[in-house]
This record gives C-alpha cells, sequence and structure tokens, in this order.
C-alpha cells in the first residue's frame, strides 16, 4: 500500500462524508475537517519522502546496492520514529484519529475508536491498494 498526493483529497473527503453520513460525527464546517484530515495525510507524505531521500543518500555514501535500500529505509524510519510500510495502516489510522478528536472543526464524535476505525480502514485501502491493481495489470 501506497499513500499518493494526488488521493488525498479523495480519501478525506470520503471520511467525512461516511463519518457524517452515519453519525459518528458531528462536523461545523466539513470542508475544514476535509483540509484537517487532509493535513494529516499530507504530513505522512512529506515524512515518507523525506525518510526516502535519506536512505538514498546513506546508500550512496555508503556504496551499497540498491538491493540494500529497503533495509536502510527501514532503519531511518525507526531512528525518526515512522512505522515501516508494513504498518503504516495502523500509524496513519491513530494519526486521523487523533485530528478527529481534537480538531476545532469538529463539534461532536459520538462514535467510539474501534467504530472510527471500522469506518475509515475500508475507505483507506480502497485508495490505497491502487499500486497493488496496477501491478496486477
Amino acid at each position: 500500500m501506497r499513500l499518493y498526493s494526488g488521493k488525498i483529497p479523495a480519501i478525506t473527503r470520503e471520511i467525512v462524508r461516511v463519518l457524517t453520513e452515519n453519525e459518528d460525527i458531528e462536523v461545523e464546517n466539513a470542508d475544514e475537517v476535509v483540509e484537517d484530515l487532509a493535513s494529516v495525510l499530507r504530513e505522512y507524505v512529506r515524512r515518507e519522502r523525506e525518510i526516502g531521500d535519506e536512505a538514498k543518500n546513506r546508500l550512496e555514501r555508503q556504496g551499497g546496492s540498491y538491493g540494500l535500500l529497503a533495509k536502510i529505509r527501514r532503519e531511518v524510519a525507526k531512528e525518526n520514529g515512522f512505522p515501516p510500510p508494513d504498518e503504516f495502516l495502523p500509524y496513519i489510522l491513530d494519526q486521523l484519529l487523533e485530528m478527529l478528536f481534537h480538531s476545532a472543526n469538529v463539534a461532536e464524535v459520538f462514535a467510539d475508536d474501534v467504530e472510527l476505525r471500522k469506518a475509515i480502514t475500508p475507505i483507506l485501502k480502497k485508495h490505497l491498494e491502487v499500486d497493488v491493481e496496477l501491478d496486477r495489470e
């Protein structure tokens, strides 16, 4: 799974739409909540790119082969408190929930963490598995 910056608006709009339709949250301004959630995802993409760049720089300095890039990227991610690719979904869910609970644009959260995760996870998976579908084609 990979998060592409071009998918962020669609993901966040759908999350807010589903959560409000299910009455899991009450929002004062849906567009602002969409932007709050988008900021979380944009920050993830920025940090992911930063870690990837640092891993490539280390690889070049060490003179290793690109076969070691994944290992070095994991090391850099760990040093920076960033999740490895296989732990992306739980990490980003935590970040999104944190934003929902602390956003000044969310009037009320009626659902608990588990219900919110169940509602958001399929949305993320649908949008993030684009690269898996492309590989299949």
